[in-house]
């Protein structure tokens, strides 16, 4: 058996179209998308990115691991303590230990243990492969790393290989010369002339309009296609433009892989899963370019399954935790969960088409904000502890039949459904305490040193920047709310 992993950083399910999206971003992804399983509510239990990817391979939630964020205690995989033996637990029941159990080799092209310092990721890989640029990899540099794998052992049985794109992760990085193929496409229509004024005079934080580098409007003359702000549609379209180009692009060099695959023979009998870390808010909660919320937007990934023999362009609607693939392949692998995991297995979706997707989902994000957010029925609750400056309701409920874009706020209106979506929350939390040795929920390890790292320490110049943009009305609010923050 053969199995390729395509890990899409950014990438958001409704920027594809095998997703229904209406631009031509994804032509080989969609490829693969007609003869699998795509999950439409498929959701990372974590993000952004280091804790997402934590998740993925521990199988574990952030809670019951620790990383929760992006620094700090919570930025560190917990230690087993007394309990660790000659080898850590990680070592056995990890993503990548699974099919080392199966008897497959498994090989990593990816740097993302050295950008985040996380060196947990690569447990259980036989080759790692470090692309060298933390993360500001184009798809041309990493393709060609990618094409000397295949070239060399393709052909061979029994491989499990992770490959890692950044493209649609800000900044925005298609060369050049890729030149720009939607430039004629309409812009989404949800962003009219009010909405846009909204977000360009009205919303505060980092990578609003007016901040899209986060906490100014800096820009990198290496990276053209990503603008430090915008004001208008033709700023706007610079930003959805970019990063659709970022997809197209990567789109473009996986191709390039399944033409070797297919030159070498073994793409027809090959299992592909093509899925992300997070997805990307383009204009959700007033954010462009990033992927700092508990939020639809953020947390939303696609994940496609072609698994010949299996199910085919099958449409799975049922709620799912991107770490849930661990019991899943497990099952399909005909081995035994780790007793570690907090997956449950989807094997049925593929297998039968048969719905197993869970009640409810719990999601959160420690590293730009403090949120929880519970998914369940139509609705999205978003909880939060720490707004990182957006000055974010401490509740908000959106429908996202009625309203995907998150446009509208019902937590007022809609006071018993967000008592439920708490007794969700507080039921998840408790079985997330109770099933594990540890006392400390890392959100509020986070809290306690002084909020999400990516926000901490910055109010100051950005109160100046609200001035110099002329939404000093929001300075008030924010000394209220982060008098210990407050310096200016």
């Amino acid at each position: 058996m053969r199995i390729l992993l395509l890990d899409l950083d950014s990438t958001r399910p409704d920027h594809l179209g095998c997703y229904g999206y209406q631009r031509n971003t994804s032509p080989n992804i969609d490829k693969i998308a007609e003869k699998g399983v795509r999950f439409s509510n498929y959701y990372t239990s974590d993000a952004p990115c280091f804790p997402s990817r934590t998740a993925l391979m521990t199988g574990r939630f952030g809670i019951h691991n620790g990383v929760v964020g992006h620094g700090g205690t919570a930025a560190d995989v917990r230690h087993e303590g007394e309990e660790r033996q000659f080898r850590s637990r990680l070592t056995s029941e990890c993503f990548p230990a699974l099919f080392r159990s199966a008897g497959m080799k498994t090989a990593l092209i990816s740097p993302f243990g050295e950008r985040h310092s996380a060196w947990t990721f690569y447990a259980g890989f036989n080759e790692i492969h470090n692309t060298g640029k933390g993360g500001i990899e184009s798809a041309e540099e990493v393709t060609p790393v990618v094409l000397n794998w295949m070239q060399q052992n393709a052909k061979q049985d029994d491989w499990f290989l992770y490959v890692n794109y950044w493209d649609p992760h800000t900044p925005y990085r298609a060369p050049e010369a890729f030149g720009n193929p939607f430039a004629n496409d309409p812009l989404p229509e949800w962003i009219t002339d009010e909405v846009l004024e909204e977000h360009t005079t009205r919303k505060v934080g980092p990578h609003s309009a007016r901040e899209i580098s986060m906490f100014d409007n800096k820009t990198n003359p290496k990276f053209p296609r990503h603008p430090g702000d915008f004001t208008d549609r033709e700023g706007l379209r610079r930003v959805i433009d970019g990063y659709d180009c970022g997809i197209r692009h990567m789109d473009d060099h996986i191709g390039m892989l399944f033409s070797e695959l297919e030159r070498q023979g073994v793409m027809e009998d090959l299992v592909v899963i093509i899925t992300a870390d997070h997805g990307e808010n383009m204009g959700e909660l007033g954010i462009y370019g990033e992927h700092g919320t508990a939020d639809q937007g953020t947390c939303r990934i696609p994940m496609i399954i072609r698994w010949p023999g299996m199910r085919k362009n099958h449409l799975d609607e049922g709620l799912h935790y991107h770490l849930d693939l661990l019991p899943t392949i497990a099952e399909l692998l005909g081995k035994s969960p780790a007793p570690s995991w907090d997956g449950t297995s989807y094997a049925a979706a593929l297998q039968t088409g048969d719905t197993c997707g869970r009640d409810y989902l719990v999601v959160s994000q420690c590293a730009h904000v403090c949120q929880r957010s519970v998914r369940f029925g139509d609705y999205l609750y978003v909880r939060t502890y720490h707004d990182g400056y957006h000055l974010f309701d401490k509740e908000m409920l959106f429908n996202l039949k009625e309203d995907p874009y998150e446009q509208h706020n019902l937590a007022q209106a809609e006071r018993s459904l967000c008592k439920d979506a708490v007794y969700y929350l507080n039921e998840w939390h408790d079985d997330m305490m109770n099933s594990m040795a540890f006392d400390t929920d890392p959100l509020w390890t986070v809290m306690k040193e002084g909020g999400p790292y990516h926000a901490k320490g910055h109010l100051p110049s950005y109160v100046s920047w609200l001035e110099q943009t002329g939404r000093a009305y929001a300075i008030p609010e924010l000394k209220r709310r982060h008098p210990g923050e407050f310096l200016g």
